[in-house]
């Protein structure tokens, strides 16, 4: 087993357009881009000594990109696993298919994306592509973790009933599938704060949260205490390659620098990088965006 890498993961976002538009995730206002194989390749190569993984993640959905079979290519060849998430919308056969290539370590699906975007539409169809997917990775890649996460609970201190009409609904879908009783494990004392993930079969969890203000330059300022993960367990690309410190940056509001200008490695000791990352571990944001971020107080 070799030693811990620096991060536990960065996220590339390899499409930063979406199929869908879900209420609690907003549009994308940079211009819309899937990133080039040239591009990515650099990527992959730079970061595959600092991380434990990628997530093809930040905006948009990767099952869009052309190129995703190639993609999962490279980051075999660099022996840098991938973590995956989808609205799981466009799994065709074909894509399920690429979703079980052994470098692949996580697939999400998130399930919350679906009632959003079509209230009124029976999601029997959407979650029978997602089940059988499921049920064939537990045959060809048991070792696959699958996570089918709700991320649209509403405030702890707002929930009279968490576990949402919507939601109850398709947990009863789940349980029929997948002969589990979940009643028992989310009942009455069910606290998102305490415990997000709960084992269904297998290597398949449900993965709970709430939902959250995503952060913006526009929004007012909430102070100026406070830490992140951003740096120290994870960073971002942008399709368009811009390196961001967290994967909440989804306008690169902070900007460290380009893979098409600068190598990785060198833009995480840049001056500003440095900043940040130090402000962190002394409880001090220094940066605007940080200091108008709602998910920080998360980490109080």
């Amino acid at each position: 087993m070799g030693a811990k890498k620096q991060f536990n993961k960065v996220n590339i976002e390899i499409s930063n357009i979406c199929n869908l538009q879900c209420s609690f995730c907003p549009e994308v206002v940079r211009t819309k881009k899937l990133m080039e194989e040239s591009v990515f390749e650099k990527v992959i190569k730079e970061v595959a000594p600092l991380t434990e993984q990628v997530c093809f993640h930040l905006m948009g959905e990767p099952l869009l990109h052309p190129k995703l079979e190639r993609f999962l290519q490279i980051c075999s060849d660099q022996q840098v696993p991938v973590n995956l998430v989808s609205n799981g919308v466009l799994l065709t056969d074909k894509r399920a298919e690429l979703l079980l290539h052994p470098i692949v370590r996580q697939v999400n699906f998130s399930l919350h994306s679906y009632n959003d975007n079509f209230p009124e539409k029976n999601y029997d169809e959407y979650l029978d592509k997602i089940f059988k997917f499921t049920e064939t990775a537990f045959e060809k890649r048991p070792d696959l973790y699958l996570n089918f996460r709700l991320w649209n609970l509403p405030k702890v201190d707002e929930m009279e009933n968490p576990i949402q009409k919507k939601n109850k609904m398709m947990l009863e879908e789940v349980e029929k599938r997948f002969q589990v009783n979940l009643q028992d494990k989310l009942d009455s004392n069910f606290d998102v704060r305490l415990q997000k993930s709960y084992l269904v079969k297998n290597r398949l969890y449900l993965h709970f949260d709430t939902e959250f203000v995503w952060p913006s330059l526009e929004l007012p300022i909430l102070g100026s205490k406070g830490t992140c993960k951003g740096l120290s367990n994870h960073f971002g690309v942008l399709a368009e390659g811009t390196v961001v410190p967290c994967c909440l940056d989804k306008e690169a509001a902070i900007p460290l620098g380009n893979v098409l200008e600068q190598a990785i490695p060198t833009i995480l000791e840049s001056d500003r990088a440095k900043a940040i990352l130090k402000g962190f571990r002394e409880r001090r944001l220094v940066e605007e965006l940080c200091q108008k971020c709602q998910y920080i107080q998360r980490f109080d």
